[in-house]
């Protein structure tokens, strides 16, 4: 295999890695998004990680040719200088906001599966992603893709087992599934939002990523990271449906399905459920930093210390209501992005030439 298709490899397993927090690894965000439509989740699904896939890819290319040290100059060229200027904010605020949740998740995944209080569990995610972040890109980017394979070979045997093992037949899933449990009751709709929350939240590393990368690497990374998504997203949403009557009504699915099949593989899940939300804390916290600070420098240093420290404290005083309170912002934010580049895109191909040009320097290698 070339060093490109490695690195554009490694880039799309990041890619995953920081957007498929806790919601999507216990099969709630699949269920509430796609599974409760029935043999329709099939087409939201393919419908949203379409996007996902294209807009990966653009959002990559464009962090590339603008050398984006953070998501501020690939922003501002979407969305105009004072806009712009408003949607960045909106992008930090939420960045900080999603790791907090991520803190807070980890305590209570660490309390409800081995007994660890909360605020220890909070702790101990903590540490591990100040620890990770004090690392070169390199290291950052093989940590927040390590965890995605095993993701993959876990949600196959669940998705394998239970399509194998049905509890209910393809024709009668209708009886169990309920379009009042998603957020909006229409199939396209729901697939359009999913991909919003997705590139919202992945933008920010995309633009890094594409900046420390070759145009091939870049563009080929977020195409490899939308085709892993749109794997995971059928195989979650077929061993969710063919087991609707248990999932439906269930608080974490996957886990349910997996204690079905053995303890060890229950285990295993719980394990990198954890894994996965560190994953998403990183991917966060590190694009936030960048933004304001130099990679690595004294001053990130002492602003990454000082972040995870207040996001520690602040994930066990209720701020995280207040992040989930304007999650749907996220969504629409992203669908924004996603139009905007799309434009951008249709632009250069009917006029020829692309409307950036990358910095005059040599390109980084991941």
């Amino acid at each position: 295999m070339s060093s490109a298709n490695k690195n554009a490899i490694k880039i799309g397993f990041a890619y995953v890695g920081v957007v498929l927090g806790a919601g999507f690894s216990t099969g709630q965000e699949i269920l509430q998004f796609f599974t409760n439509y029935g043999l329709m989740s099939y087409a939201a699904v393919i419908l949203s990680a379409v996007v996902i896939m294209f807009i990966g890819r653009q959002a990559a290319k464009l962090g590339h040719r603008l050398d984006a040290d953070s998501h501020l100059g690939p922003i501002k060229m979407l969305f105009g200088e004072r806009l712009g200027t408003i949607v960045d904010y909106i992008l930090v605020f939420f960045l900080y906001g999603v790791m907090i949740i991520m803190l807070a998740g980890g305590g209570s995944a660490f309390n409800e599966s081995f007994g660890l209080p909360a605020w220890l569990g909070s702790l101990i995610m903590a540490f591990a992603v100040l620890i990770t972040l004090t690392m070169g890109f390199d290291k950052i980017l093989t940590t927040l893709g390590a965890v995605t394979p095993a993701l993959i070979v876990i949600v196959m045997i669940i998705a394998a087992f239970s399509l194998f093992n049905p509890s209910v037949p393809l024709s009668e899933v209708g009886q169990y599934t309920d379009t009042a449990k998603t957020p909006t009751g229409i199939w396209w709709l729901e697939a359009i939002t999913y991909s919003g929350i997705v590139l919202a939240m992945a933008f920010s590393i995309l633009s890094i990523v594409g900046s420390q990368s070759t145009m091939k690497v870049a563009k080929r990374g977020g195409l490899y990271g939308g085709i892993i998504l749109l794997i995971l997203m059928l195989l979650m949403n077929g061993g969710l449906l063919a087991k609707i009557d248990v999932t439906s009504t269930a608080d974490l699915p996957t886990l349910v399905l997996a204690a079905e099949i053995h303890p060890t593989l229950s285990l295993a899940l719980t394990i990198v459920m954890l894994l996965i939300i560190y994953n998403t804390a990183v991917g966060m916290l590190y694009p936030f930093l960048t933004r304001f600070w130099t990679p690595y420098s004294r001053r990130y240093k002492t602003a990454l210390t000082a972040s995870v420290t207040a996001g520690y404290f602040l994930s066990l005083v209720g701020f995280v209501d207040l992040v989930n309170f304007f999650y749907p912002i996220l969504g629409y934010l992203g669908i924004a992005i996603a139009v905007l580049l799309t434009g951008l895109w249709v632009k250069s191909k009917v006029t020829g030439e692309f409307i950036v040009k990358r910095k005059a320097k040599a390109p980084k290698q991941i």
